[in-house]
């Protein structure tokens, strides 16, 4: 993932940092699930995200079209979800952000974080449950 897009730009900045728009996806493990966003411009602010696919295989939000149309979307194939993460103490305690996932649009590095209304999701699910 990160060797395709290693430098993203949010065309808003992501909810409550309104002067971050600069991000480096920096890849946590092998297996390229988990990633580092870190900010360009303010080196101490991180955020860790994933695709939603392997803890949530039956996650499809709806974005809206303007949305798309805002990242330059063109196909399915341009995209790249990722979910903002809360870690916890353990896997267990930690959460995936469903409400307000990342979209990418790997073609021209343009990113936004898509706030999803009237769509039921979470702010914080586990990503594993007992």
């Amino acid at each position: 993932m990160t060797s395709e897009i290693p430098v993203i730009e949010f065309i808003h900045p992501m909810l409550g940092f309104t002067d971050q728009r600069r991000f480096a996806l920096v890849q946590l493990d092998e297996a390229g699930i988990l990633s580092s966003m870190r900010s360009l411009d303010d080196p101490g602010l991180r955020f860790l995200v994933m695709p939603a696919e392997p803890f949530f295989p039956d996650y499809h939000p709806v974005v809206e079209d303007d949305v798309a149309h805002d990242l330059g979307i063109e196909s399915a194939e341009d995209t790249l979800l990722l979910l903002v993460l809360t870690a916890g103490t353990s896997l267990e305690s930690s959460t995936a952000n469903l409400a307000a996932p990342v979209l990418i649009n790997v073609r021209t590095r343009q990113a936004q974080q898509v706030v999803l209304e009237g769509q039921d999701f979470e702010v914080a699910v586990p990503l594993v449950t007992t």
